[in-house]
């Protein structure tokens, strides 16, 4: 079905997704026989960033889910999400879910600096502060060349991803036009606009202040686990599934620590990375010039209630592209794609099979 499509119907939440925030997603031989989750790794040797520097002893970190058909043409790119891991993408794939995993193959790739790729918090050439800033182009460069080095793929059926995840895999289909059949965006954006830099440079510098002053870094996690948790729903979900006697033991959950693998440093790179986001960039910010590359079919998914990730430019550049949408409202705001499991993995399921 072409066009857009709006519903207000919300089923019932699916609890893991809540979890999308601060966890809160070899070669040919070997690659063939990886058991399916098994988290894997791939060294790209010293990997050049766009800004000129150099991250050290490069890795990313992958999980391989389904079976590659005979003619490989049923591979699915899903990078992840802020703050994911590839272990998270499990949770959304599967029959009545995202992807189905006994007819495609997906490969879940960790994004640079969430704690399992190379990143702040386990490199140990350049650990923390030394560790050079990145982009999400970049991010896309580095699996990029994990694609077709070490897995030996130089076309795949689709990239697909969600709100970080969405954002790369805007990147994937401008910088890689002709690399992939399909593109699957889904609450992500292709360039940041006014809102998502108030909201995520606001964060960052939650983090950077209580780093300047000593505070403690569960104290800093928790200040930023509390605004993520009022911008990733809505405040009628907010208002309506919590209570004022819950408030206290919820704070207290925001304060619990700070998060062995995706840590603060962590967290700050890709928020960093999010800020320079605008896959117009070398167009002046231009989406429409950008659109002209792109040669995929693309299907844009956005929640319009969406607090965390702005839709707009999103769907200003669906329209560029002459992409498929599906928009939806949902109290769940920008984790509505698990709350509207069921919709959203019909139209998936119907774009994939076209």
């Amino acid at each position: 079905m072409s066009g857009n499509r709006r519903q207000n119907k919300h089923t019932r939440q699916i609890p893991h997704l809540g979890m999308l925030f601060f966890a809160l997603i070899i070669g040919l031989l070997s690659f063939r026989t990886l058991r399916a989750g098994q988290q894997q790794f791939a060294d790209l040797g010293n990997f050049p960033l766009l800004n000129g520097q150099i991250i050290k002893n490069c890795r990313l970190g992958f999980r391989i889910y389904g079976k590659m058909d005979s003619a490989r043409s049923n591979v699915i790119l899903f990078p992840t999400w802020f703050g994911g891991q590839s272990a998270h993408i499990g949770w959304v794939l599967g029959k009545g879910k995202l992807v189905d995993t006994t007819r495609y193959c997906v490969i879940a790739i960790d994004a640079l600096g969430n704690g399992i790729s190379s990143s702040p918090s386990n490199s140990l050439e350049q650990p923390g502060e030394k560790f050079p800033e990145f982009t999400i182009a970049d991010m896309v460069r580095a699996q990029h060349l994990f694609v077709r080095k070490h897995l030996g793929l130089n076309h795949v059926l689709a990239v697909m991803g969600g709100s970080m995840g969405g954002m790369q895999t805007f990147e994937w289909m401008v910088r890689y036009p002709r690399f992939m059949d399909k593109a699957i965006p889904y609450v992500g954006t292709p360039q940041f606009g006014p809102y998502d830099i108030l909201e995520w440079r606001q964060i960052l510098n939650m983090v950077e202040l209580g780093w300047r002053y000593g505070m403690p870094q569960d104290s800093i996690r928790g200040m930023v686990n509390a605004l993520t948790t009022l911008l990733v729903r809505t405040p009628q979900w907010v208002a309506t599934h919590y209570k004022v006697e819950q408030m206290d033991s919820l704070f207290g959950t925001f304060f619990k620590g700070e998060p062995k693998i995706f840590t603060n440093a962590n967290l700050a790179s890709q928020i960093k990375a999010m800020l320079k986001h605008d896959v117009a960039g070398s167009w002046g910010g231009d989406l429409r010039k950008a659109a002209r590359r792109v040669k995929a079919r693309v299907l844009i998914i956005q929640v319009s209630s969406d607090h965390m990730v702005n839709p707009l430019n999103a769907l200003k550049f669906a329209r560029f592209v002459h992409a498929r949408t599906f928009v939806f409202d949902s109290p769940c705001g920008h984790l509505g794609i698990g709350c509207n499991m069921a919709e959203v993995s019909k139209e998936i399921t119907n774009f994939l099979a076209e």
